[in-house]
């Protein structure tokens, strides 16, 4: 397998840290009497794909950088119900992410671990 990207290591961690600590937070919420609410498992449920998109981005896997992009698409999606500047931030984050993660160096290193 040839070395991972940088880039490609720095999203990975990024993704599995956020995603931990957001679900941490809302732990108490999913502990609560309120454990049947959709949007506290929800939340919970898209915080663990953060997990799961970093883990298997630093294993290599081509489908896990789908998944990064989707879930910060997703993220810039729901903002727009929100602030501009929410929106207008994760956009940018957005296309950092699918830049990085869809460059050449980062192709290779997905395409060798297939």
């Amino acid at each position: 397998m040839k070395q991972r990207p940088l880039a490609v290591t720095v999203i990975g961690w990024v993704y599995i840290v956020a995603g931990a600590a957001v679900f941490a937070s809302h732990l108490p919420e999913l502990a609560s009497r309120r454990v049947w609410q959709f949007d506290v498992w929800g939340v919970g449920l898209i915080e663990l794909a953060a997990v799961v998109a970093g883990i298997f981005l630093l294993r290599g896997r081509n489908w896990a950088r789908w998944m990064a992009v989707a879930w910060i698409g997703f993220h810039v999606v729901v903002s727009a119900w929100n602030a501009w500047s929410r929106f207008a931030v994760h956009g940018v984050i957005f296309a950092g992410i699918a830049w990085l993660l869809f460059r050449r160096d980062a192709g290779r290193y997905f395409q060798a671990s297939a």
